[in-house]
C-alpha cells in the first residue's frame, strides 16, 4: 500500500477515523501536540539533539546514517507500541469517550466493549516538519501491512491552523457578573439546555482568580491547540471530529476527502468574560478581540448573596493555600488590607476575610466591564435575587431571544 501525504484539513477530518501518531520527540510531545495523538517518538531527547547536530556540523547524509543507527534496533518494538495503541484507539472509539486536556485517549466505561468496536481503516503520522522522522515511521508500518497518511508540513502545518482559528468572526454570547455570580455554574447548565458552550477556564485549568488554581495549567500552545478545535468544532467551521466524510479507501485521500459543508448560521457560542489572562495562560489575542465586541449577558446579583456564595465555595479549601492566595495579590490589594485579609483567615473568619477580597474584585471586574467599545449596545443587565444556577440560566435565555429577534 502507497504511503499518502495529505493536507492538514484533509488529516484533521480523518482524525475521528484514524488514530493520530506523533513521532515528535517525548520533550517536542509534552510541550504541546494535536489533542488525541498518541506519542510515537522516533528518537528520544537526547537522540533528536544529536542527530540535529550531525545534520548542522557534518551533512544530511552523516544524521541519516546515525539515525538509523537509532531507528534499526526500535523497529518491532514500534509496531507493537502501535498495535496497542490501536487496540487503545479502538477501546476509546467503541465507548465514544475522548480524554480532554491531556491529549492521550481514555476509555470512561468501567467495562470496555468487548464488540463492535471501530477498526482503524488506517493511521494518520506526522512529524515537525513532515519530513525524515515521519516518513521513517510511515515507511515501517506501511511495511507491517498499515495503511498509512503522512501530514504535509507536519505539526507546523497544524500550529498554523490553529493560529487561523482566532482570526475568524464567531458569534458569541458573553456571560458577565462579578466575582461569586456562579457563571461557571450557569455556562455548563446551558449547556444541559443544549446550547453551544466554550468553557475556557476547564480549558486552562484555572478559575481565573487569585484562588483559581485548579492543578497544572497546560503549556500556552497547548492550551491554544485545545482552544482552536473546540471553535472549529462548535462553530461549524471546521471537520474536526466530523462524521460527515465517505471514503472510498481504495482511493487517494485527495479525490475524496472534501471538506463538509459550513453551517450557513453557525450557533451562537456561550463563554464566561474573562480577563485575557487565565492563571498563567492568556487567551489570544484576535480571540480576545471577538469577546470583547460581543454582546453580554450580566448577572446582576446582590453583594451579600454573592459573598455568602463564595464564603461557601473557598471557606473548603486549606487556609495555607488561602493565604498564599492572598500573598500572591498583595501589590494590587495593598498592605493594610492584604493584612487584614489575612488576620480574619487566622481568625477562622472567613466571611470577613472574602469580604475584604471580593471588594477588590468588584472594582477590578467593574473597570474591566466598562472598558468596552459600545458597552451600552452590548451590555445585557439581568437582576437576579441570588445565586440559582437554573433561574438565572432561564434569564439568559431568555434575554438571549429578544437580543436574537
Amino acid at each position: 500500500m502507497a504511503i499518502q501525504k495529505i493536507t492538514i484539513e484533509q488529516f484533521l477530518s480523518l482524525s475521528n477515523e484514524m488514530p493520530v501518531l506523533d513521532v515528535r520527540s517525548p520533550g517536542e510531545y509534552g510541550h504541546a501536540h494535536i489533542p488525541r495523538a498518541f506519542s510515537l517518538p522516533l528518537f528520544t531527547d537526547e537522540e533528536r539533539k544529536i542527530v540535529g547536530t550531525a545534520y548542522k556540523q557534518q551533512s544530511r547524509e552523516a544524521a541519516t546514517k546515525i539515525g538509523l543507527d537509532f531507528f534499526g534496533v526500535k523497529m518491532r518494538k514500534m509496531v507493537e507500541e502501535v498495535e496497542l495503541m490501536v487496540k487503545e484507539w479502538q477501546s476509546a472509539m467503541g465507548s465514544s469517550q475522548w480524554a480532554v486536556g491531556n491529549g492521550q485517549l481514555a476509555n470512561k466505561r468501567a467495562q470496555p466493549p468487548t464488540s463492535n468496536l471501530k477498526l482503524p481503516t488506517g493511521i494518520l503520522v506526522h512529524c515537525w516538519r513532515g519530513g525524515m522522522r515521519s516518513a521513517g515511521v510511515a515507511w515501517l508500518l506501511d511495511l507491517y501491512g498499515f495503511k498509512v497518511y503522512t501530514l504535509v508540513g507536519g505539526y507546523k502545518a497544524y500550529r498554523k491552523w490553529v493560529l487561523a482559528q482566532f482570526e475568524k468572526e464567531y458569534p458569541l454570547h458573553i456571560i458577565g457578573g462579578y466575582t461569586g455570580s456562579g457563571k461557571t455554574l450557569v455556562l455548563h447548565e446551558l449547556k444541559a439546555n443544549h446550547q453551544t458552550i466554550i468553557d475556557l477556564e476547564g480549558l486552562a485549568n484555572h478559575k481565573g482568580s487569585a484562588f483559581g488554581n485548579m492543578g497544572e495549567q497546560p503549556k500556552q500552545e497547548m492550551f491554544e491547540n485545545l482552544l482552536a478545535e473546540q471553535l472549529a468544532v462548535t462553530s461549524g467551521q471546521s471537520t474536526v471530529g466530523s462524521e460527515h466524510l465517505e471514503i472510498k479507501r481504495t482511493q487517494p485521500p485527495t479525490s475524496n476527502l472534501q471538506p463538509s459543508t459550513p453551517n450557513l448560521q453557525p450557533p451562537t457560542i456561550f463563554m464566561e468574560d474573562e480577563s485575557q489572562r487565565i492563571g498563567n495562560l492568556q487567551i489570544p489575542m484576535p480571540l480576545w478581540h471577538t469577546i470583547r465586541k460581543s454582546p453580554v449577558f450580566f448577572l446582576d446579583i446582590p453583594f451579600e448573596e454573592r459573598l455568602d456564595y463564595i464564603t461557601e465555595e473557598y471557606g473548603k479549601l486549606e487556609q495555607e493555600k488561602l493565604v498564599n492566595a492572598i500573598i500572591r495579590i498583595q501589590k494590587r490589594l495593598g498592605g493594610l488590607e492584604t493584612k487584614n485579609a489575612i488576620n480574619f483567615l487566622l481568625e477562622n473568619n472567613y466571611k470577613e476575610s472574602f469580604r475584604i477580597l471580593l471588594t477588590y474584585y468588584d472594582k477590578w471586574y467593574g473597570k474591566a466591564l466598562q472598558n468596552r467599545e459600545n458597552l451600552d449596545s452590548l451590555l445585557n443587565k439581568l437582576p437576579c435575587t441570588g445565586v440559582d444556577t437554573k433561574t438565572n440560566t432561564q434569564k439568559i435565555l431568555s434575554c438571549q431571544s429578544s437580543v436574537i429577534s
